[in-house]
């Protein structure tokens, strides 16, 4: 045999065939094509529909040789009951997560600019917050005790304030105001 055959370039990962010959088809190997079959347009061979596991995979959830859940919930779901000492709650593949209570980042807000609003909004945000299930109890939170927090500070200025204009009048300061 010649090299390179009179056809191109031999392929060294098959097995020689003497010349003239066609290698045979072998219906049992995974490796060898049927020379009659039409061509493969990358559709799946093995006749089973799209998104189905091939070879007899477990289905989603299942207990699987990998380490899949043993309690038939998805991925991401297992945590889902929160509660002392659990992990934080994520959610499963195409679920959203709950969303944001607005009283809650607006009370967070309004404890920056006037906190006695911050306080009655955090207030309603926590409410409505363990009602309707929504995100938010830790800005909730935040904005009361911020707002709390200047409430307490404005009343000693304004009591410090207070103190020093008696003070002042006590001792005969005058003022042109």
């Amino acid at each position: 045999m010649t090299y390179p055959p009179p056809g191109g370039t031999p392929d060294p990962y098959q097995p020689q065939q003497p010349y003239g010959q066609q290698p045979s088809y072998d219906p049992t190997s995974p490796y060898s094509q049927d020379p009659y079959a039409a061509p493969s347009s990358g559709a799946p061979s093995s006749g089973q529909p799209y998104g189905q596991p091939p070879g007899g995979a477990q289905p989603y959830g299942q207990q699987s040789p990998y380490g899949a859940p043993s309690s038939g919930q998805p991925y991401g779901q297992q945590y889902a009951q929160p509660g002392y000492g659990q992990p934080y709650a994520q959610p499963g593949y195409g679920q959203m997560p709950a969303p944001t209570n607005t009283m809650a980042i607006l009370s967070l807000v309004f404890a920056f600019v006037f906190p006695l609003a911050g306080i009655f909004m955090g207030h309603i945000a926590k409410k409505q917050i363990r009602t309707s299930g929504e995100s938010g109890e830790g800005l909730a939170t935040a904005g009361l005790w911020l707002s709390y927090i200047f409430v307490i500070i404005g009343l000693i200025f304004c009591a410090f304030y207070v103190v020093v204009v008696i003070f002042a009048i006590g001792n005969g300061a005058t003022t042109t105001y």
